[in-house]
């Protein structure tokens, strides 16, 4: 593939179960490009390894004052020339086409498992490892895979110097036969306590990039709190202690190259040395002598790439294992279940959506709020509603602990004390329903056609506000309309008042990298608006009022209920604003549904609902639950304990 053919119409299906074997899955992938590579690459070798007896032939010619032959071997040095030139030039390009295919490859699976798993990803992974990933990893794969034709055809044009010394000089020839493997070997011990050092200094630069990332995602708030200094004062210890890591490394990089530096010089020493002493006494012409000095120069070359190659596979092995693991997760129930025969059809409109695991009916058309006492599971409820829960790989099951022993996961994954199915395993259960079809089952478009899960800590996009609302939709829904219901006149005046003169339409304002400029509760009420607009048969919010003052969420409850009107709508959350509009209110308690009714019937029979909606303590429970006369006594009880 040219660079010009990029990007890949399909990337593939990668073989993620380790690091080398996602390295080999992509040169399997580049075999031609490969190929064609080492054929530039054993042309330019060739010539390299060619020059040596050429100059070698060139000497005698002089020293026996034959001219034709001298003649015959300027001609070969021009060949040699060329073939030096020409390769050299050819095999960068194709090295370097390479490389990039390999890079963009890598990047455009990683985009689709991001696009394949949503919000699901950083729940397993940190943010700051993803970026890793798509950034340093994905170079340093892909150097990795343009190094290997080099090496390859370095190996080729060694193997000729040597064979032909053999065959040109056999007194010499054993000489660098032999002590070449040395040279090329004698760093080995090296690598594994080098690539040690360099996986130090990567894991420590990871965490110092994810707490560079959290803090520039919290700086807001960091300065409301004068927490800036503080944090600054951790990157900085952070930096240094990559510095430290990186200045270790490098240390042991330089002892490895001083080592290709210092024994091919005690090599050419050897051969210059026991050349001349075979020389004086006549066993070898000046010209041999000369073609085995600039033999053993010229290996300097090819010997380098040894180097470079250790070096990058012990970088890039590493930087595959990220990438690997990122790519093995899967989507939970589709991972599970057996594939199916054949294509499953689209679900019927006006379907209703239920999940097994959990009990929860959603009723078509209608709109139905979700209560749990625990955030985080109303998180990983609302992801499961969209199939958007992810499969562990297995070597992460042990809650995504690294290799310092920390956990990463957040406690986001299904499996666990906390699990949607009581303590099950995470890919336990069936999938969820809509309309009798199994959303896991359906195509990854379809399915997020379908059903739309906007989480609790929604993401803007920077540009204007129409490329915003430039999302796939039903068209039923006008973008005025949808700001409108999210309640989003004070977010379009502070956007034009920010924008530049000439700009007189709210629409055509920019916003800021993750509407970083914008309130927490603006952004939280532009993203509601953007998840309006889509209309999908299935509209399932995580706490999307959670940001804003109670006047404006009645507001936008209202909104909510009046533009989604015969369409299905889950929303999860605990506010009574929202709970009051809801058609049907489902209380969920641990992992199963517990009660089902509207929020004032709940209110009056369920304690567990009134607690967790109200936020009532045990003692009030309590004094709820009396008669006159009891509450009567309970109250003296307090006043004299008082």
């Amino acid at each position: 593939m040219q660079i010009s053919d990029l990007p890949y119409p399909d990337p593939g299906v990668p073989d993620a179960r380790s690091g080398p074997r996602f390295l080999l899955w992509l040169g399997r992938g580049q075999l031609g490009g490969q190929l064609k590579s080492l054929a530039w690459g054993m042309l330019h070798f060739g010539g390299v390894a060619g020059l040596p007896y050429a100059v070698g032939l060139g000497v005698d010619a002089v020293v026996d004052r034959d001219a034709d032959r001298l003649l015959l071997v300027g001609a070969l040095l021009v060949v040699v020339g060329v073939a030096i030139s020409v390769g050299d030039a050819m095999l960068h390009r194709t090295a370097v086409t390479n490389w990039i295919t390999a890079a963009a490859r890598v990047q455009q699976l990683l985009a689709r498992k991001t696009a394949e798993l949503g919000s699901a990803l950083t729940r397993r992974v940190a943010a700051g490892e993803v970026v890793a990933v798509s950034t340093g990893d994905v170079e340093k794969i892909g150097w990795f895979v343009e190094a290997v034709s080099r090496f390859l055809a370095a190996v080729f044009s060694v193997v000729l110097v040597c064979v032909g010394l053999m065959f040109y000089a056999p007194e010499l020839g054993v000489v660098v036969a032999a002590g070449v493997p040395v040279v090329a070997l004698a760093a080995l011990p090296l690598l594994p306590r080098a690539t040690r050092r360099a996986d130090i200094q990567r894991e420590k630069a990871g965490r110092a990039t994810e707490l560079a990332s959290d803090t520039v995602a919290g700086l807001r708030v960091l300065r409301g709190i004068g927490g800036e200094e503080l944090f600054l004062g951790r990157y900085r210890e952070a930096s240094q202690e990559v510095r430290k890591a990186a200045v270790r490394s490098a240390r042991m990089w330089a002892l490895i190259s001083a080592i290709q530096v210092v024994l091919p010089g005690l090599l050419l020493i050897t051969v210059v040395w026991y050349g001349a002493s075979l020389a004086l006494d006549g066993r070898i012409a000046v010209g041999e002598l000369v073609a085995a000095f600039s033999a053993v120069a010229t290996l300097l070359y090819p010997l380098r790439h040894f180097e470079e190659i250790a070096q990058a596979y012990s970088f890039s092995r590493p930087s595959a294992q990220r990438a690997a693991r990122v790519l093995s997760l899967t989507r939970t129930d589709a991972a599970e279940r057996p594939a199916q025969a054949g294509p499953v059809g689209e679900p019927s409109a006006g379907g209703d959506l239920y999940d097994p695991r959990t009990g929860l009916l959603a009723p078509a058309g209608r709109f139905t709020a979700v209560v749990c006492g625990d955030p985080d599971l109303a998180g990983r409820l609302a992801e499961r509603l969209g199939g958007h829960a992810v499969e562990e790989p297995d070597g992460d099951r042990d809650g995504g602990a690294d290799r310092d022993g920390s956990d990463r996961s957040g406690g986001a994954a299904l499996g666990g004390a906390a699990d949607l199915g009581g303590g099950r395993g995470a890919t336990d259960g069936p999938s969820v329903l809509l309309g009798g079809v199994a959303l896991d089952d359906l195509d990854l478009d379809t399915a997020r056609r379908l059903v739309l899960v906007q989480d609790k800590d929604p993401v803007l996009l920077s540009g204007t506000l129409r490329e915003l609302f430039g999302v796939p939709a039903s068209g039923a829904v006008d973008p005025g309309a949808a700001l409108a219901a999210a309640q989003c006149a004070d977010v379009l005046d502070a956007l034009l008042q920010a924008a530049p003169d000439g700009v007189d339409d709210p629409m055509d304002a920019r916003i800021t990298e993750r509407g970083r400029s914008l309130s927490g509760g603006q952004r939280q009420r532009l993203a509601l608006a953007r998840s309006l607009v889509t209309d999908p048969e299935v509209l399932v919010l995580d706490e999307p009022t959670s940001a804003v003052d109670s006047h404006t969420e009645a507001r936008i409850a209202d909104g909510i209920a009046a533009l989604r009107a015969g369409r299905t709508t889950v929303v999860l959350a605990s506010s009574p604003l929202l709970l009051d509009r809801a058609d049907r209110v489902v209380l969920v308690d641990d992992g199963t549904v517990a009660a089902v009714g509207t929020h004032r019937e709940l209110l009056h029979r369920e304690p567990l609902y009134r607690a967790v909606v109200t936020r009532e303590t045990d003692e009030e429970q309590r004094l709820a639950g009396l008669g006159l006369t009891e509450l009567e006594e309970a109250l003296t009880e307090i006043e004299e304990s008082a």
